[in-house]
């Protein structure tokens, strides 16, 4: 997909969205802090190569658990929020969650949200879809019992012409699950493929609940044009529609090339949308993941202060 559109088709698309999304009488209730510090969190996909996956409990011993490095952020960052990637969960029975709740709550952290990377076909075989919605509500249990205010899905993969149709059909049943326990479902401009900002809006208008919301990722956009005017215009499109995430990073890379974005402008962008929710460092530059998380954190306070 190659639908690069212009910034007034943008805003006008955001503006009379976020307008439908959030005159709701039913959305979501949560009470965000307005201190800048408070506003920050740290993502643990950056430190997925020191934090035990799911997949890895054999793995090196040199890894550490999730509760072990939740116990490392406030002493090295100094941030109260957690991002805790969905494969660095053990499993998602209530009793485990329960447990990492109860570490997070000890290490000083709140949960901010869930980025959640499973098997699904949500646009597949009924038995599949069902199946799909299945899994994707255990994370919104998860997420209920950490206090997350969300979590973020993926698009489906789908036939062309089909996309549209199916994702909107299983998200507003996902969206409308996320009502009930009043957790948002979040869609994140992350794969370049099928997750370009237009089509994200476009899900979003169509299902049009106060339960579906875009994740701002400030750099990912590049990916699909490389060019950083394109990337603002996804950003100026996608932070009237966030509720209660954002990922911060200044810089990406794909088969070797690097990707650059001016962190000042997107966080003028965030403010002129009135973005309320948190900002999740997502580090990706090559280095120390805890260096670069607090690069990162600097350049948040300065812009948010």
């Amino acid at each position: 997909m190659n639908s690069k559109i212009g910034r007034r088709d943008f805003m006008a698309l955001s503006l009379a969205l976020s307008a439908s999304v959030r005159s709701s009488s039913a959305d979501p209730k949560y009470d965000f802090p307005t201190e800048p510090r408070e506003r920050l969190a740290v993502s643990t996909y950056p430190f997925r190569s020191l934090i035990l996956g799911r997949s890895s409990q054999g793995d090196s011993p040199a890894r550490i658990t999730l509760e072990q490095f939740a116990a490392t952020i406030v002493p090295k960052l100094n941030v109260p929020g957690i991002e805790p990637w969905s494969r660095h969960f053990r499993s998602t029975e209530p009793d485990y969650v329960h447990g990492l709740s109860e570490s997070f709550q000890k290490a000083g952290l709140r949960v901010v949200n869930i980025p959640v990377d499973i098997s699904a076909r949500l646009c597949g075989t009924p038995q599949e879809r069902e199946s799909s919605l299945e899994k994707y509500r255990q994370w919104v249990d998860a997420a209920l019992i950490l206090k997350a205010p969300g979590i973020r899905v993926h698009l489906p993969h789908g036939e062309k012409g089909d996309i549209i149709s199916c994702s909107a059909s299983s998200l507003s049943a996902l969206a409308e699950y996320g009502a009930s326990k009043n957790i948002v479902i979040n869609l994140e401009n992350d794969e370049p493929e099928i997750e370009q900002p237009e089509r994200i809006v476009n899900v979003i208008r169509t299902v049009n609940s106060p339960f579906l919301r875009a994740l701002p990722d400030f750099c990912n956009s590049m990916l699909v044009h490389d060019d950083p005017e394109y990337d603002y215009q996804a950003m100026r499109m996608m932070f009237p529609l966030a509720f209660n995430i954002s990922h911060v990073k200044d810089e990406e890379s794909d088969n070797g090339k690097e990707y650059r974005v001016d962190l000042n402008k997107i966080f003028a962008i965030a403010r002129s949308s009135q973005y309320r929710g948190y900002f999740s460092m997502e580090f990706e530059g090559s280095g120390d993941p805890y260096q670069g998380s607090k690069r990162l954190i600097e350049a948040s306070l300065r812009n948010l202060a």
